[in-house]
């Protein structure tokens, strides 16, 4: 089989990049079996960053893609801050734990002239971007170097504007897709659309290359999405249940109940909206938050009660992501899922 003309890749599949429930193992698995294998870096610091592209650089079989958050870092905001916690006190008091102990941090950095200097030395095959593209000087340089750029858009609007400042291809996010939405023009969650009415547009308005991610989870999925107009699809969600995956116990668990079946969009993990599986804290402080911080800062008082409560095995306080079609999760190799999205028996 000859390799995809944009991905490089032997097969049309890119395994969507999932910080905190993937590293290299399940790329590698993927990339094994002919898909684009994808690294999640927006939570790793520079030493496990560049752990990771020497692992992948070394041992990946064809392309692999480095996926890397384009946020603007918010100014702290001690008031919003105050109210979060005071919101989020009772959960420490019924935990056992002190809100005064709370450590500082983000947890989530964007693209940076330092991330560029690790990506220097291996030169990935593809870099992947949410939130909209780096700065002009560093997409220009990482281009430089032949890799292909890609970004998520959840609007026509958004897809034009990738187009205009120099993606390769458009990923078309659909509202049914699990983990953070890439929307970067806008924060009204109205205006996000399914996958199967996104994509159609997307072919329809811009000249680029045109990747399906959100609710594909088979065979059948990937061929509706070719047929409107995809290259390619991103699957995530059918990939959590992979022993390759670092899914948690939790997690694992939640994604084969009938809980997974309601997901929703929330900011109360991170600040931006993301979807996942309703759990204790979505029902209760959500599903969209006022007092929830600007992304990434929500997440860093949430951490401490996900970590009490998982030690108890409850996923009460944990991002459960999920897209809207768990349908696809398999409890089998990332390979060989690999090899059913293609309609292998």
């Amino acid at each position: 089989m000859s390799a995809h003309p944009l991905l490089g890749s032997r097969l049309p599949i890119i395994q969507a990049p999932m910080a905190g429930v993937q590293d290299s193992k399940l790329a590698l698995a993927v990339c094994r079996a002919g898909g684009l294998g994808s690294i999640p870096a927006a939570m790793l610091g520079p030493d496990a960053l560049a752990a990771e592209l020497k692992t992948m650089r070394e041992q990946a079989a064809g392309p692999w893609n480095v996926n890397f958050f384009c946020h603007t870092p918010p100014t702290a905001d001690d008031q919003r801050e105050a109210a979060w916690r005071q919101a989020l006190a009772p959960y420490y008091q019924e935990l056992g734990l002190d809100i005064d102990s709370i450590p500082s941090g983000a947890g989530r950095r964007p693209f940076d002239a330092q991330a560029l200097e690790l990506l220097r030395e291996c030169k990935p095959p593809v870099v992947s971007f949410h939130f909209g593209l780096p700065q002009p000087e560093l997409l220009d340089e990482l281009k430089s170097w032949g890799t292909t750029v890609l970004s998520s858009a959840t609007t026509v609007d958004e897809a034009l504007w990738l187009e205009a400042h120099g993606a390769d291809a458009v990923i078309a996010q659909g509202l049914e897709a699990g983990g953070h939405r890439g929307m970067f023009l806008t924060e009204d969650v109205t205006t996000q659309v399914s996958t199967f009415a996104l994509l159609p547009q997307l072919v329809e308005a811009i000249r680029l290359p045109v990747i399906a991610a959100g609710g594909v989870a088979d065979a059948a999925g990937v061929l509706a999405a070719k047929a409107l107009g995809a290259v390619a699809v991103q699957v995530g969600t059918a990939y959590l249940l992979c022993p390759e995956a670092n899914t948690s116990a939790v997690h694992r668990q939640a994604l084969q109940s009938e809980a997974a079946l309601h997901t929703a969009l929330t900011n109360v993990f991170s600040g931006r909206p993301a979807r996942g599986i309703v759990n204790r804290v979505i029902r209760e402080l959500g599903p969209i938050s006022e007092l929830a911080p600007a992304f990434p800062l929500a997440g860093t008082a949430i951490t401490p009660l996900r970590g009490a409560a998982e030690k108890r095995g409850s996923g009460d306080f944990s991002p459960l992501w999920a897209g809207q079609n768990v349908r696809g999760c398999k409890a089998i190799s990332a390979t060989e899922l690999t090899h059913l999205l293609m309609g292998a028996h």
